[in-house]
């Protein structure tokens, strides 16, 4: 067992405490009740925990603006206040399942086990949920090195599949909705919900990336997941299928666009602003989702979904960390293109990129027999609004179609 591990026995226990609950819940279901989606994304755990390990050399990037963390428990403390509320009067909330869209990570180099490890510390914040009841898919953050078996850190620490059990404390057995996949492409059902989890990854043309240049920004998606989601999508034209990837679509939400990650310094050259500037990257693209099968900006889903609006109803991503109220190209949080919402739920993290970020995150309702939607914002601390709900970011988003259990 390696250092300081929480053991396997403890991390089962704590699932298994919270079996009674979530099976009572799930028998409760009348017309009018309510599914419960959490989604966050974007803890960077180790930088807000300032892990010597974990931060490393800030080499390679300009403009660097991470602040240290001052032993930060990012994840620990938003699970907490979702079970019982914060200390800045922040109540607590209820929820079924909650969907994390990745960046658990806050390495500036590869992700490693010390910072894996303190991760699945804080998921033992969980009292009233279990381990196995948050879906995971993977960031940019989380990647491991080109050079790397695929993914490894992710597998190991993260492990949606729970085959790794081990060390993840994941038991597949108790997953609340089962999964069916790998770890870079699952799908699960949830009534007549359909959600097609995608996992960022290395892009495998690339010579010089994840590592060498930081976190690399630039989301990826294979060939083999593309087709597999657009599978999925049309198997399915029944169910409201919601995506998940760690990044969104070209041109959707806050600071999607091309560049609009960066900003020009007085002297006219790029620098890093939502995220970081690597020239030998592909920096134009560090906003969104930008290779697909290994062709750069092919824009494959989003031509898709021109073709077929109304194909999936919703799109959870992250990676962009700002305040609420940033509408950065024109563009807020929650969009509404090709007859999809559009979705940036993150960030938990208060140091990564600390000049934009805003600790928050997002509480989606649907309603039995409803087609209407409620997202409500909570904030994780009082820096931008007082900790807790934010009115203002409220939204109630039509599916035109109505969830059923």
């Amino acid at each position: 067992m390696e250092r300081n591990m929480p053991s396997r026995r403890g991390l089962l226990a704590t699932s298994m405490g919270a079996v009674a609950a979530s099976a009572f819940t799930s028998k409760v279901r009348s017309a009018g009740s309510t599914f419960n989606l959490w989604t966050f994304g974007d803890a960077h755990v180790g930088t807000d925990e300032s892990m010597e390990d974990v931060l490393g050399s800030r080499s390679g990037r300009s403009g660097t603006r991470h602040l240290e963390g001052n032993g930060r428990k990012s994840l620990a403390e938003a699970i907490s206040q979702s079970e019982f509320g914060g200390k800045e009067g922040g109540p607590p909330f209820d929820w079924d399942i909650a969907i994390n869209v990745g960046d658990m990570s806050g390495a500036r180099g590869l992700p490693v086990d010390q910072e894996g490890e303190e991760i699945v510390r804080q998921f033992l914040a969980l009292k009233k949920h279990k381990r196995e009841d948050i879906y995971d898919i993977c960031g940019n953050h989380d990647r491991s090195g080109l050079d790397q078996p695929d993914a490894w850190w992710f597998q190991k620490w993260i492990d949606p599949l729970g085959q790794h059990t081990e060390f993840s404390g994941v038991n597949a057995a108790m997953r609340p909705y089962p999964i069916d996949g790998t770890w870079e492409r699952y799908s699960f059902r949830v009534g007549n919900i359909l959600f097609l989890m995608m996992s960022d990854r290395n892009e495998r043309s690339q010579k010089v990336g994840r590592g060498t240049l930081g976190g690399n920004p630039g989301g990826v998606v294979s060939g083999e997941t593309f087709a597999w989601w657009k599978k999925m999508v049309e198997a399915n034209p029944e169910l409201i299928i919601i995506a998940a990837h760690h990044y969104v679509l070209k041109n959707t939400t806050v600071a999607s666009g091309e560049w609009e990650g960066m900003r020009k310094n007085k002297d006219g050259m790029w620098v890093e602003h939502y995220h970081g500037y690597f020239e030998q990257g592909t920096p134009q693209g560090a906003s969104y989702l930008y290779w697909v099968d290994s062709k750069p900006d092919a824009q494959a889903f989003e031509q898709y979904l021109n073709a077929h609006p109304g194909a999936i109803r919703m799109w959870l991503g992250g990676h962009t960390h700002t305040n609420p109220d940033d509408t950065y190209g024109g563009k807020s949080h929650i969009e509404q293109k090709w007859g999809v919402w559009f979705l940036n739920v993150g960030a938990l993290t208060r140091y990564h990129v600390s000049a934009t970020t805003v600790p928050m995150s997002r509480l989606i309702t649907f309603t039995e027999g409803s087609d209407e939607v409620r997202v409500q914002c909570y904030m994780h601390t009082s820096q931008f609004a007082p900790q807790g709900w934010y009115p203002k970011a409220e939204r109630t988003l039509t599916l035109h179609k109505a969830f059923h259990w």
